[in-house]
């Protein structure tokens, strides 16, 4: 499916993309592998998680004696906050419970505890305790924000809607986290500089490039093989992260650039030499395995290179992308060309251009020596 459902999502709110368990699992794996006590003796907090639908709370749970997890803590955000027009429905975790209260069961977010305090109960998905909150769960809440403080690692699939901000909530309080969000989120331009400084940066990833969610407001399905109701495929989908993986430390393995001119896979770059742009002196490099090893200046690469990037291998110079010839101050991380007309428009461009041709961000690299 395409990128569409991410904009009608965001156009909508309608953007509770549901994270499949297994996607959940390779991901959090990536992360033990690399330092098996990665969770140990922490607190996880899943702001805006509803163990209902999501696979967060079930996961963690289901792990919580294997990771050695201190406490788990998962908020949900109030069915009336979220202006749906689907039909209410009362919680399983309401149903027959003695704190069932109908005057805050829609207006009220709900709170769900899993902790070590009772050690002779099984600790699972059932032994989550639960109450509601004072207020609808938003993140933004003093409540939710001091639930925040007391984790020490933040993990969710957060609103495509409110990436950025999600973002600024969590480093605020400086805490370690893995969450979900579109690659496209890289050009935002609260977001670049955080990459750029090796702040954040991406996670091991979902395989091939694009993941499957469960969104119960589409009647897409899914490709063959993986047909469920409600399930849409959409590419571009990443995790950001500020916690140590292995990936992140492999370096590429490159060809030089004489090699990938005569035996590259790319008709682009085999039997051609690299283009240069027209408005900033660094050459073009259309795909992440034909960068040349021996190349000593700068490089554009796709923003897809991120999923590749060894911090010890290369440096992020800027990202290069901007429309606006009259901008009067440059951002952190963002890279300026100078002004030239495209093909396709009268107007001036700024961002990466290839013999009169506009193409899409790119991340400026230079190897290391």
């Amino acid at each position: 499916m395409s990128n569409e459902h991410i904009r009608k999502a965001k156009k909508n709110k309608n953007d509770e993309f549901y994270t499949q368990f297994s996607d959940i699992q390779n991901e959090m794996n990536a992360y033990l592998e690399y330092d098996s006590s990665v969770f140990k003796n922490k607190t996880i907090l899943l702001p805006a998680d509803d163990p209902e639908w999501s696979n967060f709370t079930k996961f963690f749970a289901q792990n919580f004696e294997r990771f050695g997890l201190k406490k788990l803590i998962s908020t949900s955000y109030a069915y009336e906050s979220k202006k749906l027009s689907d039909p209410y429905q009362l919680s399983f975790f309401e149903r027959e419970s003695p704190k069932f209260d109908k005057n805050k069961t829609k207006v009220n977010g709900k709170i769900f505890i899993l902790d070590r305090i009772n050690k002779s109960e099984q600790i699972d998905i059932n032994a989550l305790q639960w109450d509601y909150l004072k207020g609808d769960g938003d993140f933004r809440s003093d409540e939710v924000k001091k639930l925040r403080d007391e984790a020490d690692i933040i993990i969710t699939n957060p609103p495509f809607s409110l990436f950025r901000e999600f973002v600024s909530w969590i480093l605020e309080s400086e805490k370690k986290f893995i969450i979900v969000g579109h690659q496209n989120a890289i050009s935002y331009k609260e977001i670049y500089p955080l990459i750029k400084d090796n702040i954040i940066w991406l996670g091991k990833g979902f395989k091939g490039g694009a993941a499957h969610f469960i969104n119960k407001y589409y009647d897409d399905y899914a490709i063959a093989g993986d047909h469920k109701e409600g399930m849409i495929r959409v590419s571009g989908v990443v995790w950001f992260t500020n916690i140590d993986h292995g990936r992140r430390h492999q370096p590429l393995q490159l060809m030089t650039m004489e090699d990938n001119i005569k035996y590259s896979k790319h008709k682009e770059i085999r039997n051609n030499d690299y283009k240069k742009y027209d408005n900033y002196d660094a050459i073009d490099v259309p795909f992440s395995d034909a960068i040349p090893s021996d190349y000593k200046g700068i490089m554009g690469v796709p923003i897809t290179f991120l999923n590749k990037y060894n911090p010890e291998q290369f440096e992020i110079i800027g990202f290069f992308n901007n429309y606006n010839p009259n901008t009067a101050s440059i951002e952190s991380g963002q890279i300026y060309g100078d002004a030239v007309k495209i093909n396709t428009a009268n107007s001036l461009f700024r961002g990466p251009v290839v013999n009169g041709k506009a193409i899409y961000i790119r991340v400026l690299i230079k190897k290391k020596n």
